[in-house]
């Protein structure tokens, strides 16, 4: 049995670090999934029963891509208000 350690850290509404053994990884959370740099994951269901499906990307975009995604959505909503 292998060693696994999982972590996020919280930094707004949605929006935080996940901390596992493979590395760092940014990450939005919506209300119908997770979007970060290694694909997005679409979740469904009804309590006690759920679906979860996640589309991988071929090449990552790294954490700099995400972190200016994370950037620039925000600007855009505040731009917006």
């Amino acid at each position: 049995m292998g060693f696994r350690y999982r972590k996020r850290i919280k930094l707004g509404k949605g929006v935080g670090l996940n901390i596992s053994k493979s590395g760092i990884t940014p990450s939005i959370r919506t209300k119908r999934g997770t979007i970060s740099s290694r694909g997005y994951t679409i979740k469904t269901g009804v309590k006690g029963v759920s679906y979860r499906k996640t589309f991988t990307k071929n090449k990552p975009v790294g954490c700099l891509g995400i972190l200016f995604l994370i950037v620039s959505v925000f600007t855009i909503f505040r731009i917006k208000k």
